[in-house]
């Protein structure tokens, strides 16, 4: 992409996602992810109403008259991306593409972090590590993050979000929140590895989904491609014996990957290539 190109896709992204940011993400963000705990500020002296525990009896004795400690949220976090840049991020049947979506995502959440005077880093990852960007502050290392989103060409096509998840928990040593963002369509086993990367981290998991893995759409015989595997497959989308196989193997994997979070214990969302990010992002952030 040339670099005219670039700059002007990247504005295009800021303007929309920095403006979600300010007037629509920036105070459920806030609240839903807490600081590390409260830290002193100040002494003021008493007023009726105050909790009596947080009166300061040193310089209550000094000044022969009632203070009170002030505590502030020790606010600071680090927000980490953990980033699917694997090849089935190009698949998009309606609107947009996954990996379009993904880089929307990301600004948002990137923007909210920034807001609040949060760092903010990035992994990417396919089946091996991509690229690590340490989490930062400011504007300009959001944008940098944003660029590296669009223009950024995988070295590896599939996934492995096991790896991930264990590079996650060897670079981040500082307790940090982990949004995973992913279509998590992967034969690799990474339960174990996500119930342990929680228990260091707060996981997020924000899931791509496309409307064509839900529904086949009948349009008689197609050709299918995996992109990751570069495997081409003929189907006949109106057979009945096939739609109905495909509808139950969905169901089975929506059961298993619903099952894979609650155990996990963390908090996830699925969003779709062709519907608005807003609601599903806001109902994850006011549920938290």
């Amino acid at each position: 992409m040339e670099t005219a190109d670039l700059l002007k896709k990247v504005r295009k992204i800021e303007i929309k996602t920095r403006g979600l940011s300010s007037h629509i993400f920036s105070g459920e963000y806030h609240s839903a992810f807490k600081g590390r705990g409260m830290a002193f500020s100040e002494v003021r002296e008493y007023t009726p109403g105050d909790d009596i525990r947080s009166i300061d009896w040193n310089v209550t004795a000094r000044f022969n008259t009632p203070f009170v400690k002030v505590f502030e949220e020790e606010r600071e976090l680090s927000v980490v991306l953990l980033v699917d840049v694997s090849a089935s991020g190009g698949f998009g049947t309606n609107k947009q593409l996954k990996q379009d979506l993904i880089t929307e995502l990301c600004a948002v959440v990137a923007f909210s972090a920034s807001q609040n005077n949060d760092k903010i880093g990035v992994i990417f990852f396919s089946d091996k590590i991509e690229k690590f960007i340490p989490p930062k502050k400011g504007k300009k290392h959001v944008l940098r993050i944003i660029r590296e989103l669009i223009e950024f060409k995988p070295e590896n096509r599939q996934t492995n979000i096991e790896l991930a998840l264990k590079y996650l928990s060897s670079i981040i040593k500082k307790r940090s929140i982990v949004f995973l963002i992913s279509d998590f369509l992967t034969e690799n086993n990474y339960k174990d590895a996500l119930k342990i990367a929680n228990k260091k981290h707060d996981i997020v998991a924000l899931r791509i989904v496309d409307k064509a893995e839900v529904e086949l759409p009948e349009v008689g015989l197609i050709k299918l491609k995996d992109n990751e595997s570069g495997k081409i497959t003929w189907v006949n989308t109106s057979d009945k014996f096939f739609r109905k196989q495909f509808a139950v193997n969905h169901l089975k994997f929506e059961a298993e990957i619903k099952d894979t979070f609650n155990r996990s214990g963390i908090d996830a969302t699925k969003i779709f290539t062709h519907e608005n990010y807003v609601k599903p992002l806001m109902n994850l952030f006011k549920n938290r």
